[in-house]
């Protein structure tokens, strides 16, 4: 059994030690927001926090968590900050198709909880790991600021 704190609930799961922290908050815990993209964390779709620090869910074996607390998509938007970033996402019609959203809006809290005034290499750099199928880059750039500027 393997102990667990997702979105500041604890569970205690019987799963392999290996299986990918992805399947173990998909399948077993049902929060679905968090996405299957590449399976190699080259895409960035499956994107948690692990204590605040954006990881790739995909290549994160579930008993490397430990203590540590994991939060989703489902529950970024209970922080001020969350909030924030998931509005600017609206005004600034960041989504097209929305698959890698949640990734992206995971890395972008994270940046954003870290450095509140990023440049745009500060940008850049965070957000590089997080493909967009649509390219709506300019978008991301322009909701991480309009976060940064409010």
């Amino acid at each position: 059994m393997i102990k667990l704190s997702v979105n500041g609930e604890e569970s205690e799961i019987d799963v392999p030690a290996d299986m990918p922290l992805l399947w173990v908050v998909r399948d077993v815990l049902g929060l679905t927001g968090t996405k299957f993209g590449c399976g190699i964390a080259q895409c960035g779709a499956c994107t948690v926090h692990l204590d605040g620090e954006p990881v790739r869910s995909c290549v994160t074996p579930v008993s490397s968590v430990g203590s540590r607390a994991v939060t989703t998509i489902e529950k970024i938007g209970d922080s001020e900050l969350g909030r924030r970033v998931q509005q600017a996402w609206l005004d600034d019609e960041v989504v097209q198709c929305g698959y890698c959203q949640s990734g992206q809006i995971m890395s972008a809290t994270a940046l954003l909880a870290s450095n509140a005034s990023p440049d745009d290499k500060a940008i850049d750099q965070s957000m590089a790991g997080n493909l967009c199928r649509c390219c709506t880059y300019t978008r991301i750039r322009s909701a991480i600021k309009r976060v940064a500027q409010s």
